[in-house]
């Protein structure tokens, strides 16, 4: 159990990550899972239940102060993009729990390594070239089929990191099907919260879920340090040039990577 030193260190680090994602508009769980493991010293499989937790909350908050900027009528008029996206998500999602509660540990680190490495690629390019008139297909079965393949995909992918998973959803609604940048980040955390609360329940029904009864004050103040880290570094958005800040957050990406593929478990 971590004892109030940890959960001191816990708000600042949340804070930081907080500050830094809010900074580019990221909710900064990806970032928040290696910290997990390595400042906290906690194995794959407990640091992504917290982080899992921890993006609920913050998501949780996230949603409705997202409202005053896109009306929730806007959502309503989106609910067909949701909705195809959100029945992929939930079921990749709940096969992502089921990979990660059956496979070894050191497998685990191997695919988180993979997946941080993934996002990195995905947020260095993402934030250069995305229009909504760069549409992939432009047929409405097609993008049916493919909003609903992508979500498993993602889905699954923010399971086993712990993650909302924005960072995929929001290129993946404008490039499918060409809405603004900013109706996409609200489309995002539509899709994420529930998704998330089915990954949340199936992690619940094993054994590892103990830790966040253990830890729950510690989770419980990370996660307030990341939503007020946001709201700071959201206040300052666009002060700092994401041309500077993105490759930035994509190398502690590529060194956390890097780390997790090399990790190897406390004694």
């Amino acid at each position: 159990m971590k004892n109030n030193t940890d959960s001191i260190k816990g708000f600042f680090t949340g804070g930081i990550i907080g500050v830094l994602g809010g900074l580019v508009g990221l909710g900064g769980a990806e970032f928040r899972l290696p910290a997990l493991i390595y400042f906290f010293r906690l194995n794959a499989l407990s640091a992504i239940i917290l982080n899992k937790a921890m993006s609920l909350v913050v998501v949780g908050f996230a949603l409705p102060f997202r409202l005053t900027t896109t009306p929730a009528s806007m959502l309503l008029d989106n609910t067909g993009i949701i909705f195809t996206i959100l029945f992929g998500s939930v079921i990749g999602a709940w096969f992502g729990v089921g990979f990660a509660l059956k496979i070894k540990s050191h497998t685990l680190y191997k695919i988180i390594s993979f997946l941080l490495l993934f996002i990195a690629v995905i947020l260095f390019f993402e934030h250069n070239s995305l229009h909504p008139s760069d549409l992939l297909f432009h047929n409405d079965i097609l993008n049916m089929v493919v909003g609903v393949v992508l979500g498993i995909i993602i889905g699954a992918i923010a399971a086993i990191l712990g993650v909302a998973g924005g960072e995929l959803y929001i290129p993946t609604i404008i490039l499918i099907y060409g809405v603004d940048i900013k109706l996409a980040g609200s489309l995002s955390l539509a899709i994420s919260l529930p998704t998330m609360l089915v990954a949340f329940f199936r992690y619940s029904r094993d054994d590892s879920f103990k830790i966040l009864y253990t830890m729950k004050l510690f989770t419980f103040i990370f996660a307030i340090g990341s939503i007020i880290g946001a709201y700071i570094g959201s206040l300052f958005l666009g002060m700092i040039s994401p041309d500077l800040l993105i490759p930035v957050l994509c190398i502690i990406l590529l060194i956390s990577s890097y780390k997790m593929y090399r990790h190897k478990e406390a004694i």
